[in-house]
């Protein structure tokens, strides 16, 4: 089975249940200044699981996610982690819940992916009695129906501890329980964490068998929850079904929600029978590119080929949504990823690699996923990402590596570019510590730089719905028209991103603006504002808003039914994001600054004055 089949099965296998399939949302979360990146499917669609209907007006979704996660860069090297995978969904927006939930997923997973039921193992909530949480024995009753339909004992395995009691219950046990820590969903983590307000609610997930065909000491004295590689996780259900009350109490909500997610990677390499998701057709081809250019075998070198494969492959989806490296944000990330590609496959090649090399890999992601790349136009958009960065790289590798053991960590960024990470890496090789504090200072000193290593910046989290944001959000759609009435109908969103003290609007645009262009744009959106304008949505089909002259947004995918908010008669653009009643409750607003971000392309700072 391949990844393009079992994508397709799975879309098809929850449509043919009354699912509306909705399409990925961009790798770049638009309003959204608590994470970088999309991290799961979850995370786009949270206004709606909170109660906000969907535009489509559906309580059945389905979808597969592109997501990525910057906190697992230094995980990637071992058989199962990767920085970008995709995400298989399933949601339901208080219409079915557990009862048809767990059957499906099992149904899904045996009979469409053809996975053995005696593979299969599940956990499930052990109960919170410090919140008078009881353990979810509805999930255990429906787990243990399901196998015993298919003649399985499903024994329950109540946690002990993560050394006592799973040895035991690996002999008959099916279905184990945790607590907490691991089954339970919350958008602020544990119980005890959640405001008032906030839903929770237990997860059950679901885990594949590896088995110790050639070890019997591997895995012998594992639970389906530990990290031996013996099993891998495979999916995940999750039952928004409490509230916190402000007394601090938990309540059953009326209306429950069901929120599932599998990593595609992960089920296919469970169909493969093969724990090393590296070898699945969504990996492997651009393996045997490196080994091609490399000349070094996946045998023998598999951590290096896997960090590689794994990190051109996000840096090819990064591109192809218009990232570009830089030394702020998701430009950060996107040359982290590249230039640590670079080291490794320096110390692989044993010397310069040549950019072609890098192209060719790059092209051969963009091969394997069809559905989400434009070919001509992305394989040319990545040639010329990958040649100017690996080109400006290239020129001081040689040089930088040679000098590791004389210069300071900061002088290696500083003069050659090495990000922080990889030469903490290099140095972990060497068996050298590194001064993290230390490289921090002379940053301070020196330069303003990218704070998205901050502590919870690639957390992930969730749109920021506060007064100010909504705000900003608003006035971004003054923006953008204010730009296109007085520079033309060329200037498209490429991109924006809001942060409680600022807006950030990126655009098309051939060059700088000039001083006039920018107060004749500014005075535009003010008259917008003081005119109070009333702020007004539809929803339509994506056809019947552009026969309405109505905006999109930056290159981004869109369901049958979309929501289109007009601005009096001054703006009207598809969007999904929150919008203020009225335009007179934003107050004045001053563009203060402008920036080039590529060939074509402008960027503008704006705030409230």
């Amino acid at each position: 089975m391949t990844g393009n089949d079992l994508r397709q099965k799975y879309l098809d296998f929850f449509v043919s249940r009354d699912h509306l399939l909705i399409p990925s949302a961009p790798l770049v979360p638009e309003n959204d200044p608590t994470t970088l990146f999309t991290s799961s499917g979850m995370q786009p669609l949270v206004p709606y699981l909170l109660g906000q209907p969907h535009p489509s007006g559906k309580t059945r979704l389905v979808d597969s996610q592109k997501s990525f996660r910057a906190q697992d860069i230094e995980e990637v090297g071992d058989n199962r982690h990767t920085t970008f995978f995709e995400m298989l969904g399933n949601w339901s927006l208080g219409d079915y819940f557990k009862k048809e939930q767990l059957p499906w997923i099992f149904e899904f997973l045996t009979k469409e992916v053809g996975l053995d039921p005696h593979k299969l193992y599940i956990t499930v909530f052990s109960g919170d009695p410090n919140n008078n949480i009881p353990r979810d024995d509805e999930s255990i009753k429906i787990w243990k129906d399901i196998f015993h339909q298919h003649g399985i004992d499903a024994d329950l395995v109540e946690l002990v501890t993560e050394k006592k009691g799973y040895e035991e219950g690996m002999q008959g046990g099916r279905i184990f329980s945790y607590n907490a820590k691991k089954n339970w969903w919350s958008r602020s983590g544990m119980p005890d964490q959640m405001p008032a307000g906030e839903p929770g609610g237990p997860d059950s997930e679901i885990f594949y068998d590896f088995g110790t065909p050639h070890d019997p000491e591997f895995g012998k004295h594992c639970h389906p929850n530990c990290d031996c590689g013996r099993f891998l996780e495979i999916g995940n259900s999750v039952f928004m079904q409490y509230q916190k009350q402000e007394d601090g109490s938990l309540k059953e909500l009326p209306n429950k929600n069901v929120d599932f997610g599998g990593g595609l990677e992960r089920i296919l390499a469970a169909a493969n029978n093969d724990l090393d998701v590296f070898k699945t057709d969504l990996f492997w081809p651009v393996i045997e590119e490196i080994e091609k250019f490399s000349d070094k075998k996946y045998t023998d070198n598999q951590a290096t080929l896997r960090v590689i494969a794994d990190h051109l492959k996000a840096a090819s989806f990064m591109i192809a949504e218009n990232i570009e490296p830089s030394n702020k944000q998701q430009g950060y990330i996107l040359r982290r990823l590249l230039r640590r590609a670079a080291v490794k496959m320096h110390q692989l090649h044993g010397g310069l690699t040549p950019i072609p090399a890098f192209e060719a890999i790059c092209h051969r992601v963009i091969d394997i996923y069809p559905e989400y790349f434009d070919s001509n136009s992305d394989r040319n958009k990545v040639s010329i990402v990958i040649g100017e960065e690996m080109g400006r790289f290239a020129k001081t590798l040689d040089k930088g590596l040679r000098q590791i053991n004389t210069l300071s960590p900061f002088d290696l960024y500083q003069t050659y570019g090495f990000p922080i990470e990889v030469t903490e890496e290099l140095y972990s090789q060497k068996g050298k510590p590194l001064d993290r504090d230390k490289f921090n200072q002379e940053l301070q000193k020196h330069q303003e730089l990218s704070r998205t290593a901050s502590k919870g910046m690639f957390k992930g989290g969730l749109a920021d719905h506060s007064e100010t944001v909504t705000k900003y959000h608003t006035a971004t759609h003054l923006l953008h028209q204010a730009l296109r009435q007085v520079l033309g109908d060329h200037v498209h969103q490429t991109g924006s991103n809001i942060t409680a003290d600022r807006l950030r609007f990126d655009f098309t645009h051939p060059q700088a603006l000039t001083e006039s262009e920018i107060k004749e744009a500014e005075v535009l959106i003010n008259e917008q504002i003081k005119k109070d304008l009333p702020v007004t949505n539809e929803t339509m089909t994506l056809k019947e808003a552009k026969a309405q002259d109505a905006l999109a947004f930056f290159g981004e995918k869109y369901g049958d039914k979309v929501k289109v908010y007009s601005i009096g008669s001054f703006s009207k653009e598809v969007c999904g994001g929150p919008h203020v009643a009225h335009t007179g409750v934003i107050g004045p607003i001053k563009i203060y600054k402008q920036e080039s971000v590529g060939s074509g392309r402008r960027r503008l700072y704006a705030k409230l004055a």
